[in-house]
């Protein structure tokens, strides 16, 4: 009885939190999110964890930087400047709205996508415009350039990334897929990376250390599968400095690749993995993870 009735307390928060926390500042709306998403008081006075120290992040470290480095189409430049044009994916076309997206001009295959959004909501891969319905398309890409990512999680880089849609060339290694490899990267080195496998299937997530030896995290995302074999890729080095090199600086930064053919492009770049609150289903995990967050200075007065 007393877990339905938790249970029912905890629905109503959330609803009222998601319709009336607009009003609410960064700190406290972030407080009252991560209590109701982690079940415990958020420690902004001396944070430890990984968790906590991604909140802290997003209240107190507003470097200018963050707001290029998630914006998906003007981040490229800053990309190319540091370690070449050739590990860019190439662009097809950038819009300010739906409407404006000249359908005709793509190929046959591309990937369309919201630049100030994170997650898959925002993304549309077309494997063969022929059959596809461009105005069921477009009424995707509408709702979500309709959504404020910054209100919805108080990330604050996301406030002033100008709302445009890009298309990019589409990608696949040759089992028809394209393996994502997102490097956990604190202060500069890579530490842990999390391959995101079979997006059109099976959606997995593994993780590896440094060296692609298996760890025991799991995603909240879900989807981790410890029998599943997979091999080294010839890229993984590559990767690995490309990785340094970008987040170096960052107190942390999740820097995605991919390797296509032998040869390595950008995807993108996260300050806030599941915009932090995702625990790797392991308190050992997360006190790890966060213990290489070294936080830039003190918690403002």
């Amino acid at each position: 009885m007393i877990k339905v009735i938790k249970r029912k307390f905890n629905t109503l928060f959330r609803i009222l939190l998601m319709r009336y926390g607009s009003i609410l500042p960064d700190k406290a709306f972030t407080k009252a999110l991560y209590r109701l998403r982690m079940h415990k008081k958020l420690n902004l006075e001396n944070p430890q964890s990984f968790t906590e120290k991604l909140q802290w992040l997003k209240l107190y470290d507003h470097n200018p930087l963050y707001t290029l480095l998630v914006d998906k189409y003007d981040v490229k430049q800053w990309v190319a400047d540091r370690i070449g044009e050739k590990y860019i994916i190439p662009t097809l076309g950038v819009w300010n709205s739906v409407e404006s997206i000249e359908w005709d001009r793509l190929p046959n295959q591309f990937v369309l996508k919201t630049t100030f959004g994170g997650g898959s909501d925002g993304v549309y891969i077309c494997k063969d415009k022929r059959s596809v319905n461009s105005l069921e398309v477009k009424k995707k890409l509408l709702k979500s350039m309709s959504t404020d990512p910054y209100s919805r999680l108080r990330e604050w880089p996301y406030k002033n990334v100008p709302r445009r849609l890009i298309a990019e060339q589409y990608l696949e290694d040759k089992s028809g897929d394209l393996a994502d490899y997102k490097f956990y990267c604190f202060g500069g080195e890579p530490k842990v990376l999390l391959l995101a496998t079979n997006r059109y299937t099976t959606h997995n997530f593994d993780y590896f250390d440094i060296d692609f030896k298996r760890l025991d995290i799991v995603s909240a995302m879900g989807g981790n599968n410890p029998n599943l074999s997979i091999e080294k890729s010839s890229c993984f080095d590559e990767m690995k400095v490309i990785a340094a090199v970008l987040s170096k600086g960052l107190p942390h930064v999740r820097v995605d690749l991919y390797c296509c053919d032998g040869h390595v492009y950008f995807g993108e770049m996260t300050l806030y993995d599941s915009s932090g609150f995702d625990n790797l289903n392991s308190e050992e995990w997360n006190m790890s993870f966060g213990s290489w967050i070294d936080l830039p200075f003190s918690q403002p007065k």
